[in-house]
């Protein structure tokens, strides 16, 4: 049933995995009810589980799929952290099958124009880039690796 899920390039996570109506579901902890497992939401649930097992991120600091308006449209940021009731990272999340490229970042970087985050992050479960973005000077600088919650 559960065969064609791509390994991660991220910690094993104990994901609740059902079958509805011949379509595959997980259950997000952070909404509460069961999704659609898409690729992109395989990744998504991963990275949100790192995040809380691994670097210290309390659940209630998580938001998923915020909406806002870009150029008349609604837009869907992936994971969204809060801190002190700021938002602090923005996280986009791609499919495994989707390669992290220019228009990747770009994508990420538009979102946080609405957002402003200090820090943003960008992955496809496989390969991830953290960075800190400077807005007086419109520079990004790379981070080594994921930051902690008590980082940020």
């Amino acid at each position: 049933m559960f065969k064609n899920l791509v390994p991660l390039n991220l910690p094993e996570a104990q994901l609740k995995l059902a079958k509805k109506a011949d379509k595959l579901m997980v259950w997000d902890d952070i909404r509460k009810k069961y999704l659609h497992l898409t690729p992109e939401e395989w990744v998504r649930q991963h990275f949100v589980h790192l995040l809380i097992s691994s670097h210290g991120f309390p659940k209630s600091s998580i938001a998923l799929e915020g909406g806002f308006h870009l150029n008349q449209k609604l837009q869907r940021t992936d994971i969204l952290i809060y801190k002190n009731s700021q938002p602090i990272l923005l996280v986009e999340c791609k499919a495994p099958q989707v390669s992290i490229s220019q228009t990747t970042f770009d994508q990420a970087a538009r979102y946080n124009l609405h957002y402003k985050t200090p820090y943003m992050l960008i992955t496809n479960g496989l390969t991830h880039f953290s960075a800190l973005v400077n807005y007086e000077i419109g520079e990004y600088t790379f981070l080594k690796d994921i930051p902690t919650f008590d980082e940020l």
